[in-house]
């Protein structure tokens, strides 16, 4: 049975062994809370979109001789994690990291342990967390300046949500395939829980969901959240990529395999009829609404859109049997042309041989 010393190995290695892997998730998590020296190598196993992400954040905050960060091991990061528990504020968690990891240039030092904080953070709570020196982020970030971590996400979204929603109707249709071929939406599949279903780009239609299923379950109890969010962000996967509906897993099943998504994304328990009425939703009311009325003002304009608009099922026949009645008309004058043209043939007078 693996030890925690796997946590010893560097955050920038490569490749995490599964029973690296095993150590990291329970340490972080507290699934093999049962056991303090050991871990179980199975509970790794339905992690592999966060791990991408794990070491994406590693290799993006170590970047340039790693002149921003502090952690070198696993362990690490584990014990800033296992601190932020604790609801120490911002200014105190530094002190305590700047006694451990003495440098001779406090401003050197100041600027490593920050970036250690921030990254943390990050792998704790799959949010943008701080300021990042390197790598692209357009997205929604928080800036943790002070207080504690979760007095932050807390205030982050318990916003009040704004938004009119009295015709609003989430029906079955409006799922995360039919964004794709009806609404003709570009989707940009995130590991930053802040951006989960928020129009990147309005032109463009494109919007972003946070679709990983395994990190969400194992956070539903967790007090970093507020509560009901985690909750209420596995059913808005259950209303996007319901599992009921065959054709939705199929194209979700080639999607996660091109982008490395969490498979099990698809696993959500179904929504109820109560359950898809807007005003169930709170911290994500808004970014839905805002998301079904684009999808409902969307117009076909290929005629794979027509074909799979059912929206308006009167508009839809009608746009068909027109197409149809066109089509049969264009024959039908095509035929007649070929007869005629078949009939002046045989009917003009041939010249003697």
């Amino acid at each position: 049975m693996p030890s925690t010393e796997n946590l010893k190995a560097s955050v920038f290695d490569p490749i995490i062994d599964e029973e690296t892997k095993a150590c990291i998730v329970n340490s972080l998590w507290g699934l093999d809370s049962g056991s303090s020296h050991h871990c179980v190598p199975k509970t790794a196993s339905n992690y592999g979109s966060y791990f991408n992400y794990y070491m994406e954040q590693c290799d993006t905050a170590g970047h340039d001789n790693r002149r921003y960060l502090s952690v070198r091991t696993h362990q690490d990061v584990v014990d800033i994690v296992n601190h932020i528990k604790t609801n120490i504020n911002r200014d105190d968690l530094s002190q305590v990291l700047k006694a451990k990891w003495p440098h001779p240039d406090p401003r050197s030092a100041s600027a490593q342990i920050d970036g250690s904080i921030d990254l943390a953070a990050r792998l704790l709570l799959m949010i943008d967390v701080g300021d990042l020196k390197h790598g692209f982020r357009s997205g929604n970030r928080l800036i943790w300046d002070g207080g504690s971590l979760k007095s932050l996400v807390h205030s982050h979204y318990n916003t009040a949500q704004s938004l009119h929603t009295e015709h609003v109707r989430l029906e079955k249709i409006f799922n995360a395939r039919n964004l794709v071929r009806i609404g003709g939406f570009k989707i940009e599949w995130t590991n930053n829980l802040a951006d989960h279903l928020r129009i990147l780009n309005d032109d463009e239609k494109k919007v972003a969901i946070f679709s990983n299923f395994s990190f969400l379950k194992v956070q539903e109890n967790s007090p970093m959240f507020p509560d009901g969010l985690i909750d209420e962000t596995l059913r808005t996967l259950a209303l996007l990529l319901p599992r009921s509906d065959v054709e939705t897993r199929k194209w979700y099943r080639k999607v996660s395999n091109k982008f490395l998504l969490d498979p099990q994304a698809t696993q959500c328990n179904s929504l109820r009829l109560m359950d898809r009425h807007i005003d169930r939703f709170h911290f994500w009311r808004d970014r839905i609404v805002v998301l079904k009325e684009m999808f409902d003002e969307a117009e076909p304009r290929t005629l794979l859109q027509w074909w799979s608009d059912r929206r308006n099922v009167v508009q839809w026949y009608t746009f068909w049997v027109a197409g149809i009645v066109l089509v049969l008309t264009f024959v039908f004058g095509l035929i007649q042309c070929i007869e005629g043209g078949i009939q002046v043939y045989f009917a003009f007078p041939k010249s003697p041989a």
